[in-house]
């Protein structure tokens, strides 16, 4: 019951609201960005959804689209500007994924939305992430984020979707709150993101 029809009513509740203000904060990072990245402020990528199904991820942009001699884009810590750090820091860069929530695409919480190469790669257990619509914040985010292994992020995405409740979704949201404000769990250095995923870390 609270998977199917309560969790899309506590969404709706919390990010409409959010958005609204929000509302300033939003305007003025991307005044910002439009600036410094030179009329691009987003980030848009298709990411899979709920059973796989395509959507297109917003978030402010953080990296530059440096590229080396070979035309290969830089490593992401050499594309991360000083201003996308900041946002990384404080999570301000996932702040457009509100408009996801309210679109449907996304959910408050849930595993977060990887990538679709990565998806041939899962095991069967680690498949059921995306038996539920991805999140802005989820179990794992709130277990070590960054400082985790692929394998612990995948295992706690996997026994989010089998113990998915309202109880759980607003520890979550909380400890997610307090550990942003707390710039816990992210890395020391800031330029350093997590490695690609190869299904064995």
């Amino acid at each position: 019951m609270y998977r199917r029809f309560l969790k899309r009513a506590l969404d709706l509740l919390l990010s409409v609201p959010g958005v609204l203000c929000l509302l300033p904060l939003l305007v003025l990072l991307w005044l910002l960005l439009l600036i410094l990245n030179r009329g691009h402020p987003f980030y848009i990528q298709s990411r899979p959804g709920l059973h796989d199904r395509p959507f297109s991820l917003i978030k402010f942009r953080t990296m530059t689209t440096e590229t080396d001699e070979n035309g290969q884009l830089l490593p992401n810590h050499l594309r991360i500007t000083a201003t996308g750090g900041f946002l990384r820091k404080y999570s301000l860069d996932e702040l457009p994924q509100l408009i996801n929530v309210i679109k449907g695409d996304m959910s408050l919480v849930g595993p977060r939305p990887l990538l679709f190469k990565y998806i041939p790669l899962y095991t069967e257990r680690q498949g059921k992430r995306n038996q539920v619509k991805p999140g802005i914040t989820g179990w794992a985010q709130v277990n070590g984020r960054n400082a985790i292994s692929w394998s612990e992020k995948l295992e706690f995405d996997a026994w989010y979707v089998e113990s998915c409740s309202f109880g759980l979704d607003a520890k979550i949201l909380w400890n997610t709150l307090r550990k942003v404000l707390s710039t816990q769990d992210i890395n020391a250095d800031l330029n350093v993101t997590m490695p690609p995923f190869n299904g064995h870390n």
